[in-house]
C-alpha cells in the first residue's frame, strides 16, 4: 500500500506545478457553466412545467458536475500511461517490483484528484457568490452531504477501474485515438455528463440505472441535487460498489493475461 500511496503523492506534486494549465481549466469551466445556464434558462422558460427536475435542482447539478468533472472523467489526464504503452516503455514498468495494475490505478486516481483540487475552489467560490437563482444550492441535510461524498468516492474508483480496462485494450491496438473518442462520447452521454439521465425516456432510464455509466457521474450528482432520496440513494451506492468490484476484477484478469503476451518492438 505504501508504494501506491507514494505513486499518488508524486503525481499530485508533479501535476500541481502547471499553473498556466490550471488557470486555463478554471476559465474554461466557468465559461461552460455559463453557457449551460443560459441553455437551461431558455429551456425552463418554455417547458419547465414538464421537465423531471426543478430549476434549482438543475442549477445545482450543473455546478457540481463542473466541479467534479475532472475527477470523474474516464478519458483525461492519462497521457503518460498511453505513452508508456505505445512507445514500449511498459517493458521497464514490468521489471519493477510493483503490481502494474495497482501502480497505474494509483497514478490515474492522482491525476484526477489533482486536477479537481486545483480547479474546484475557484469554481466553487463563483458558484456560491452568484445571486439566486443561478448560484449553487446546498443540500437540505447532512445525510445528503455524507451520501454525496461517499458516492463521489465510489464514482472515482469506478471511473478509474473503467479507464484501466481501456488502457489494457491499447496493448492490442496501434493507436489510442479511436478508443478514446468512442469511450469519451459513450461515457459522457450515458453517465449524465451531457444532460441528466433523468431527461431520458423512462424505458431508456430503466436500463441505464443498471449499467456502470450512470454510476460514474449521474448517481452523485442526482444525490446532491436532491433528485434521488431515501432508499434510492442506497440502491445507487450499492450499484456503484457492485460495478467497481466487477470492473476491477475484469481489469486485473485482462492485465494478467496481457502482460504475459506483451511483445516490445525495437531494441
Amino acid at each position: 500500500m505504501k508504494k501506491y500511496l507514494s505513486v499518488f503523492r508524486i503525481r499530485l506534486i508533479n501535476n500541481i506545478q502547471y499553473r498556466t494549465v490550471t488557470f486555463g481549466a478554471v476559465a474554461s469551466n466557468i465559461v461552460w457553466v455559463l453557457l449551460e445556464l443560459m441553455m437551461y434558462v431558455a429551456l425552463y422558460n418554455s417547458a419547465g412545467h414538464v421537465l423531471p427536475m426543478t430549476f434549482s435542482q438543475i442549477i445545482s447539478y450543473i455546478w457540481v458536475k463542473r466541479i467534479v468533472m475532472s475527477m470523474l472523467a474516464v478519458v483525461a489526464y492519462d497521457g503518460e500511461i498511453y505513452s508508456v504503452i505505445n512507445n514500449g516503455a511498459v517493458a521497464y514498468e514490468l521489471v519493477r517490483p510493483m503490481d502494474l495494475y495497482g501502480k497505474w490505478y494509483s497514478q490515474a486516481v492522482a491525476n484526477r484528484v489533482t486536477s479537481t483540487l486545483i480547479t474546484c475552489i475557484p469554481v466553487l467560490v463563483i458558484a456560491i457568490i452568484l445571486p439566486e437563482p443561478f448560484g449553487l444550492h446546498f443540500p437540505m441535510s447532512l445525510l445528503q452531504v455524507f451520501a454525496f461524498f461517499i458516492s463521489v468516492f465510489l464514482a472515482l474508483g469506478l471511473v478509474v477501474a473503467f479507464a484501466m480496462i481501456m488502457f489494457i485494450t491499447l496493448f492490442y491496438t496501434l493507436s489510442q485515438r479511436g478508443i478514446k473518442i468512442i469511450v469519451t462520447a459513450v461515457s459522457s452521454f450515458l453517465s449524465g455528463g451531457m444532460i441528466p439521465i433523468t431527461f431520458f425516456p423512462k424505458k431508456v432510464l430503466a436500463i441505464l440505472k443498471y449499467l456502470p455509466f450512470s454510476s460514474m457521474q449521474s448517481t452523485p450528482l442526482l444525490i446532491y441535487s436532491g433528485n434521488i432520496t431515501g432508499t434510492e440513494i442506497l440502491k445507487g451506492i450499492a450499484m456503484q460498489i457492485i460495478w467497481m468490484i466487477i470492473l476491477i476484477a475484469i481489469g486485473k484478469v485482462l492485465m494478467n493475461h496481457s502482460i504475459k503476451h506483451v511483445v516490445v518492438q525495437g531494441g
